[in-house]
């Protein structure tokens, strides 16, 4: 295993605090860690699904405080992303697919990250585009990413965020706020389907094995949601995840041709 237990939960912690100072969950950076550490591929979605919705939890509490969700404009997004989060975590994958479809997935999160500020600079405009004003807009890229999410164990805010960014669907704050709830209920749902398809006691086991990243992320979730850490420029945390997750992402496509 290239990374111990201790040094998985310390960088669990670390990437909670840092998401959830924003409102996400960190299933992509979760996933590139245990990637990282040469877990069971079976095992990688349900502990890094199960991490987001631990994080994500306390943020979509907060947003709903905040009265930020809007219930109606965000049940489009999640009326068919829950079920198709389901059928793609049900969904049987060979390990080398599994393996190529997360390469993909990471390569597609990290060149978000870095170029998400550009995508805010574009999106800054006030009135929406005519995409986010079309009635199959919201659907389409919730069942998109659903489906996405609960195959590879990512919540889906990542990709979920700048396109909503991108479509002044609406302002920063409230996208935020949509991709948290989109992440939990998403994330709650891909891991039913993961668990249904690799059995509880496997699963089970595994997160036996790794419990102490649940309580990492469970610490690192609640000091991100309550001191937000401004140890970095948010700009640099984001550059430096996006390298993470390329990184990984280049490993993986390297594994595979290999």
């Amino acid at each position: 295993m290239a990374l111990g237990i201790t040094g998985l939960a310390l960088l669990f912690t670390l990437t909670a605090a840092l998401y959830a100072s924003v409102g996400f969950g960190g299933g992509s950076t979760y996933i590139a860690l245990l990637a990282l550490a040469d877990l069971d591929y079976r095992a990688l979605p349900v502990i890094a699904l199960l991490c987001n919705i631990i994080v994500v939890t306390g943020g979509t509490m907060r947003f709903q405080l905040r009265g930020l969700i809007d219930w109606p404009r965000i049940w489009p997004i999640l009326l068919l992303s829950v079920p198709a989060a389901w059928l793609g975590g049900r969904l049987e994958i060979a390990q080398n697919q599994f393996m190529i479809l997360l390469g993909l997935s990471l390569a597609a999160a990290g060149i978000l990250l870095l170029i998400e500020p550009f995508i805010r600079q574009a999106g800054s405009s006030a009135s929406p585009s005519r995409w986010a004003e079309n009635r199959f807009f919201a659907p389409a890229i919730g069942t998109a990413i659903g489906f996405l999410s609960g195959m590879v164990g990512i919540g889906g805010g990542i990709f979920l965020a700048p396109i909503l960014l991108l479509t002044r669907w609406a302002g920063g704050r409230r996208i935020a706020a949509t991709a948290s709830i989109f992440i939990l209920v998403n994330s709650i749902s891909g891991l039913a389907g993961q668990l249904m398809k690799s059995g509880w006691d496997h699963s089970i086991a595994a997160l036996t094995s790794y419990w102490p990243l649940l309580l990492a992320v469970l610490v690192g979730g609640q000091l991100g949601s309550h001191l937000a850490s401004k140890a970095l420029p948010e700009i640099w945390i984001r550059r430096l995840t996006a390298m993470l997750i390329l990184y990984v992402a280049i490993r993986l496509f390297w594994q595979q041709i290999g």
